[in-house]
């Protein structure tokens, strides 16, 4: 009998042992947050999801070299003469069509070095940090302005250019040689 209330006491005490730490929540108010609609603010100098001006981008891809994992692929082309590919927003003026910018997030480890050698600060770091995707092609953003028959379209121009100039390189070489030759 002894025993048996001993038991029962040590059950009674390690529940009200227990319970001590639910009471003392149990009239504190609740500091959870109701997550998509409230959003924890982010520290400042946070690294999250990349984001291109395509506008301000010049095509140097410098952002891609500094890249340890290669997640940035730049594909351009030059501008013929006449086509006024317009500014960037701090005054350089463009002299490629950026073709293809295409960032893969799965790849990407947010190490921020893509930015800082960047000469138009075209590329940077947004405070974004929802991107889960079903699909892994999903994670590939693409930034280019140009649409894919736009960008074999500028590439066909820039070569037809070239085969003119070579032609006319290879004209003006010609006549020099016909002028040479005695006439008999």
């Amino acid at each position: 009998m002894k025993q048996y209330l001993k038991n029962t006491w040590d059950g009674i005490w390690t529940v009200l042992i227990g319970m001590k730490i639910t009471f003392k929540h149990l009239f504190t108010p609740a500091v959870t947050i109701q997550y998509p609609d409230v959003k924890v603010p982010l520290p400042e100098r946070v690294r999250n999801r990349l984001y291109v001006n395509i506008d301000d981008c010049i095509g140097c891809d410098q952002c891609s070299r500094a890249c340890p994992v290669s997640c940035i692929e730049i594909e351009t082309t030059k501008a013929i003469p006449g086509e006024d590919l317009g500014t960037t927003s701090n005054g350089k003026k463009k002299a490629l069509w950026v073709t293809k910018f295409n960032i893969d997030i799965a790849k990407c480890c947010y190490c921020q070095l893509c930015v800082f050698p960047c000469p138009t600060e075209c590329i940077y770091m947004t405070d974004v940090y929802e991107f889960a995707e079903y699909e892994r092609e999903n994670l590939v953003y693409k930034f280019s302005a140009l649409t894919e028959t736009e960008a074999v379209e500028k590439k066909a121009n820039f070569e037809k250019f070239q085969a003119e100039k070579e032609a006319q390189k290879a004209a003006a070489a010609a006549k020099p040689k016909e002028e040479q030759k005695p006439v008999n």
